[in-house]
């Protein structure tokens, strides 16, 4: 190794880091728990070990040299780097906890109903879940795994473990009592048909099945129903819930509407399924689906949507199979 790659101390570097975000020596060395005198030490041996000022000392306050702003960047992005490698580290060493972050539509209609069985199959997990709709970073949000819905692509990215796990389907759906009225697509004409616009509110950028597209399959031109009113819905379990009660008819994702229909509260009037191009999938950071407790969660997930598979088969075309 050469004198020029030689590594200065690295009490040095989280020195001068703390100091070039602050801007301040005096609020740098409180972050640290040094004095002031100490800190500057520090500093003084960093600007010896590469051969430069690295700030200029003003009457109160200091500011980088151009050494100084060179170096801050890539300082900043080494600590960051290092803290996320230790905290990849300590979720590895964690065997007790996992956490999970899924779609709230997902994890009311499908997940929580059968989390009792994980619960009592693996009692030394805790599992830990948090619904929400934004993409989140495994490092920056203490995630430890996924379930994702959107296109799938053979895997999520690099450093990544992916696994599909359904893809899904849309079919109308409404209570037994209207589908008793309803003997063709026609019969349609009239009825209120509930939107579920989630795709679209989460940021979907490819068409999803629609009314007019289930129409269109159905052998009806869109402008035989109309289907520009009634209610629409940003989370898919709402336009399920609203269905199962009987304010209309929608068009909802299989998965989804699995409890409904088995309990028989939603059936599908009509077989015609639309495919919606989108999977569920289990991501993880790379390594960690080896886990005992990712791995224990992974193959109850796969089993659990392996009876779901069986129960859904009568509306998904034979040909998908």
């Amino acid at each position: 190794m050469s004198e020029n790659d030689r590594l200065p101390p690295l009490t040095a570097l989280r020195a001068f880091d703390a100091a070039a975000r602050h801007m301040s020596f005096a609020k740098a060395a409180d972050e640290l728990f040094v004095t002031p005198a100490a800190l500057s030490y520090q500093i003084k041996q960093l600007e010896t070990h590469l051969g430069l000022p690295l700030f200029r000392r003003l009457n109160r306050a200091v500011e980088l040299t151009a050494a100084g702003r060179a170096l801050a960047p890539g300082v900043a992005e080494g600590f960051a780097s290092f803290r996320a490698a230790r905290r990849a580290v300590a979720r590895l060493a964690d065997d007790r906890a996992l956490t999970v972050t899924a779609g709230p539509a997902y994890t009311a209609k499908w997940l929580a109903p059968r989390l009792f069985r994980f619960a009592e199959a693996h009692p030394e997990i805790e599992l830990r879940f948090v619904a929400s709709l934004r993409l989140m970073d495994f490092e920056r949000d203490g995630v430890d795994a996924a379930i994702r819905f959107g296109p799938y692509r053979e895997g999520d990215g690099p450093g990544l473990f992916s696994r599909p796990l359904w893809t899904d389907w849309m079919i109308p759906l409404c209570t037994p009592e209207l589908a008793a009225a309803l003997t063709r697509p026609a019969d349609l004409a009239g009825r209120t048909l509930l939107h579920d616009d989630s795709l679209a509110s989460a940021g979907w950028r490819r068409p999803a099945p629609d009314w007019p597209a289930w129409l269109r399959a159905a052998g009806l031109a869109p402008e035989a129903v109309e289907t520009r009113r009634g209610p629409r819905f940003s989370h898919a379990d709402h336009a399920l819930d609203a269905a199962a009660d009987g304010a209309g008819l929608a068009l909802g994702r299989l998965l989804l509407a699995e409890r409904e229909l088995v309990a028989g509260r939603l059936v599908a009037p009509f077989p015609l399924a639309l495919p919606l191009e989108a999977t569920y999938r289990f991501v993880c950071p790379a390594g960690l689906e080896s886990t005992p407790r990712a791995a224990a969660f992974l193959a109850w997930l796969e089993a659990e949507m392996a009876a779901s598979r069986a129960a859904l088969a009568p509306y998904v075309p034979a040909k998908a199979e």
